[in-house]
């Protein structure tokens, strides 16, 4: 009888335990992805995306919503794509794609630089990419508000 009542409790602090060690795992697996994340997500800075747009060597997806270009403008150069899309818009065929967003779909080879608002939502964009076999994807941490900045202050100083 002592047997019958301690065997479920065991039982079930066993099933427990598993559950316990599989969330520590979950949580683990989580911090590793930040970890992950912040070693593979290189940023460019607004003279090194300057001048990779002059050479035409990347291309510039702005993963902000619609509305946010509209109002308050764009990269020159960028194509709108917003973070939501990402995803499956690398996955789609390139006949799509170029129907969709009016550019060659890039390849897995080529060179990406997200951009946002400040950085955030590139960052997301980034990771998203290079799951997807996307290597060379990149992210332009200052964004549409570092952008603005330095090229209203360029044109203030006549460069």
């Amino acid at each position: 009888m002592v047997m019958q009542r301690l065997l479920p409790w065991s039982t079930g602090r066993t099933i427990f335990g598993s559950a316990e060690a599989a969330l520590w795992g979950l949580k683990s697996i989580k911090r590793s992805c930040l970890n992950f994340c912040t070693a593979i997500c290189k940023a460019v800075t607004y003279m090194e995306l300057k001048n990779l747009l002059k050479s035409k060597k990347i291309m510039l997806i702005d993963v902000r919503e619609p509305w946010e270009i509209h109002e308050y403008g764009k990269i020159p150069g960028s194509v709108n794509i917003p973070l939501d899309d990402v995803g499956e818009a690398l996955q789609m065929n390139p006949k799509d794609f170029k129907e969709k967003y009016k550019e060659i779909k890039p390849s897995k080879s080529d060179s990406l630089v997200f951009s946002c608002l400040a950085g955030v939502r590139s960052k997301k964009a980034v990771v998203t990419a290079i799951s997807l076999g996307f290597n060379s994807a990149q992210h332009y941490a200052g964004g549409w508000k570092e952008w603005a900045t330095y090229e209203l202050s360029e044109k203030k100083q006549g460069n």
